[in-house]
């Protein structure tokens, strides 16, 4: 195994351990149990538009606006906090594919400004437009594996009723 490749495995194995940290200390400040939630079945239902939750209901109601709740399943997804996530992610994204491109069309062919302008405005555009949804998707199915901003964490009763709490 090549440096670059044991770097990855290390990276991904340091997530899955903090994801893995954050759900037991949730399940220990008496929470639901969310260790039957898969957090990358999660994204991946969310990056395709779905409900992370069932995989069958619809997550956006426009473009980029989160339903209030699963139209399959009726899970609750109004606690989304996506907020800045998506667009900077989507900027990591679009930059790494773009910038490598721009850089070999310039050395090679160095054309005027004009042809870049016309050639990676439209490019930049397009990815921005094609992955924010996808982005967006993947962050809140996270957020709703991870139980981050009230994804699952309802109070038992007894526990609301305590007014020392």
């Amino acid at each position: 195994m090549n440096l670059a490749a044991s770097r990855r495995a290390t990276r991904h194995h340091i997530c899955e351990l903090m994801i893995e940290a954050h759900i037991e200390t949730m399940e220990r400040m008496a929470h639901v149990k969310l260790a039957d939630r898969s957090w990358k079945q999660a994204m991946w239902r969310g990056a395709c538009g779905k409900c992370p939750a069932c995989g069958r209901g619809h997550m956006f109601t426009k473009f980029m606006k989160v339903a209030d709740t699963c139209d399959h399943c009726g899970e609750a997804l109004h606690h989304q906090r996506a907020d800045d996530a998506p667009p900077y992610f989507t900027i990591f994204i679009v930059g790494h594919i773009v910038i490598p491109l721009v850089f070999v069309v310039e050395r090679v062919w160095q054309p005027p400004y004009w042809v870049h302008a016309a050639l990676w405005l439209p490019l930049i555009m397009g990815l921005t437009f094609g992955l924010m949804p996808i982005v967006k998707g993947a962050v809140v199915g996270l957020q709703w594996a991870i139980g981050m901003h009230g994804f699952g964490f309802e109070q038992s009763t007894e526990e609301s009723s305590d007014p020392t709490q």
